[in-house]
């Protein structure tokens, strides 16, 4: 029962951590792409 109610707050955990670093993630990759773009290097 333990190792159920465990899994459940893993997900959980999982999703919040996804959902936060979504933006981030999102934010890192344009200004990733743009200074490598504006190296003049594709992606």
């Amino acid at each position: 029962m333990f190792r159920a109610i465990a899994d459940v707050l893993r997900q959980i955990g999982g999703a919040v951590a996804t959902v936060v670093t979504l933006p981030f993630r999102a934010l890192a990759r344009l200004f990733g792409g743009a200074s490598s773009t504006a190296r003049g290097r594709g992606v």
